[in-house]
């Protein structure tokens, strides 16, 4: 900008001094022009009063300055100066002489044929009749341009100077406040007028860029926050394949450091498959596979990302399904499990019938035959209530509707229905505790204490105990039931909670137990948010303590 002012004062300066030169040229030309008349109109003058002094003689003083011309009455050249007369034509038809013929004296300004050059004519008229004419050769302005040339020469280089300097000066101070102006404030600025439209202008688009940029960089803060508090891994890559951004836990699962965002991906990790998948989304593939990555299964879903229909880069993000895998192989075994726990019942109860129905039993066998079958149907029976239970837990028991429950008197009830189970099994059953009232699923509630009450009753040993306590701990109702039984080894005490899942498999045949009574406690406790703690040792006996959160 300071180039073009300075450039734009240049050449303004160099204008105007062209123009003065110009216009000075022309009024000098003029001025010098009007003095030559006036001079030659004075020595026209001058030497017709000589001519009449002293004739022919006074020609030849006016020789070395003028061109002398003496003309008769009848216009034929009597004596010229410089021509000869005997070659000029009549000079009665020259305007200066009609002129001095008709008033006595007369001017002209014409090309001259004899002198090829532009003159200046005075003619006047003599007591004798004939006419005194005197010419001056005109000076043009290239010549007068010629005569000035070294003045105007100096002139014009001092004024050039001048005007460089001047206007470098001035485009320094023009852009100078202009190079100063405080952006960042605009209405702040006073340097120039002219300048507040503009000034405005800016001041109100900063402050919708700013906005612009507060809500952009809130919405990144957002982005980023959500990418790294992913536990799915995420990583983008450019069509070059290097890495763009990677989340944390997309560095924990490969193995990578942050650091590694600008690198290609293929030369920081050798994963086959997944540089498998992301050389597909470059070439505008998107695909899926499941692959092994820290010890858990996960599902990897490379997808191009697409601009104007051209791939620009590609998006991998790795999803953990470990569970929903640990899922699909649960609903497997559950649903052979079931298969195989009502297969074995109906075997026996089909057993059992045909035997009858053939009257292949004596009478005296009859009534053990049907003991067994009854047995038998009430385990299925069991076991079809254990599945339904655990499937409504599934689907959503956390819905239903939660009532003030007192858990003493609960527990006070299961325990009462379970005397006789005890006295039969020669386990003595005790309740203590205190009323502590909780509000939950009633059924849910009472299935927790009847399995759990039930279990330390068939996995006892006679003359065995089976201690059942209720009490308030701070904000928490507690359930513990503890037994004197055969206990749990430790390596089994984690998996007593799975579906069909038996520590003594031919114990729990032999005293009825499905192996879906401490699965229905777990998912009964989760419903209530409340915590199981196992306690066990070997030929000692169990003790399971669950906590309910009052509130």
């Amino acid at each position: 900008m300071t180039r073009r002012i300075f450039r734009a004062i240049c050449l303004v300066a160099i204008s105007v001094l062209l123009a003065s030169v110009f216009l000075m040229l022309e009024s000098l030309y003029e001025y010098f022009s009007e003095v030559q008349r006036e001079q030659l109109h004075r020595q026209t003058a001058i030497a017709a009063h000589a001519f009449e002094l002293e004739g022919e003689a006074a020609f030849r003083e006016q020789e070395d300055l003028y061109r002398v011309t003496w003309i008769a009455a009848d216009g034929t050249v009597l004596y010229d100066s410089v021509a000869d007369v005997e070659d000029m034509d009549n000079h009665r038809s020259r305007d200066e002489v009609l002129e001095a013929f008709s008033t006595g004296y007369g001017e002209a300004s014409r090309f001259s044929d004899s002198l090829t050059d532009y003159y200046l004519y005075a003619a006047v008229l003599l007591s004798d009749g004939t006419v005194l004419r005197l010419s001056l050769r005109q000076s043009s302005v290239l010549a007068l341009l010629l005569d000035v040339a070294p003045s105007v020469c100096i002139i014009f280089a001092f004024a050039m100077v001048v005007s460089v300097l001047l206007a470098a000066r001035l485009s320094r101070r023009i852009v100078k406040p202009l190079n100063e102006l405080d952006l960042e404030h605009p209405m702040k600025n006073r340097k120039y007028e002219e300048l507040s439209p503009l000034l405005q202008r800016i001041d109100s688009q900063q402050a919708q860029l700013k906005k612009q940029e507060e809500a952009l960089l809130h919405k990144q803060n957002e982005l980023n926050i959500i990418i790294e508090s992913m536990s799915e891994g995420m990583v983008l890559v450019n069509r070059d394949g290097v890495i763009l951004s990677i989340n944390p836990a997309a560095c924990r699962l490969l193995d990578l450091a942050q650091s590694c965002i600008g690198t290609r991906l293929s030369e920081v990790l050798h994963l086959a498959p997944l540089l498998r998948l992301l050389n597909g989304a470059l070439a505008g593939n998107a695909a899926s596979e499941t692959v092994l990555l820290a010890n858990s299964a996960y599902q990897i879903d490379a997808s191009p990302v697409l601009s104007d229909g051209e791939t620009k880069g590609a998006a991998i993000c790795m999803f953990d399904r470990t569970d929903a895998a640990r899922a699909e192989q649960q609903r497997r075994e559950f649903t052979a499990n079931v298969s195989h726990e009502l297969k074995t019942p109906l075997h026996a109860i089909s057993g059992y019938a045909e035997l009858l129905r053939n009257g292949m039993v004596k009478k005296e066998d009859i009534q053990p035959f049907a003991g067994r079958i009854y047995d038998e149907a009430q385990r299925m029976i069991q076991l079809v209530e254990d599945v339904i239970s655990l499937s409504h837990l599934d689907e959503g028991a956390v819905e239903e509707r939660r009532d003030p429950i007192d858990l003493y008197d609960l527990a006070s009830a299961v325990v009462r229905g379970l005397e006789n189970q005890a006295a039969a099994a020669a386990v003595s059953l005790t309740l203590s505790g205190e009323p502590v009232v909780l509000r939950g699923v009633p059924r849910l509630l009472h299935s927790i204490v009847y399995n759990l009450c039930d279990n330390a009753v068939k996995y006892n040993r006679p003359g065995g105990q089976v201690f059942v306590t209720v009490c308030r701990e701070k904000d928490q109702a507690v359930l513990t039931v503890r037994d004197t039984g055969i206990g749990i080894p430790a390596e089994e005490q984690q998996r007593i909670f799975e579906r069909f899942y038996r520590v003594d498999k031919s114990r729990s045949k032999e005293v009825g137990g499905t192996g879906l009574g401490l699965s229905i406690v777990k998912h009964a406790a989760q419903v209530h948010g409340a915590t199981i703690d196992l306690q066990s040792t070997v030929g000692e006996g169990t003790s399971v303590t669950v906590r309910f959160p009052q509130a």
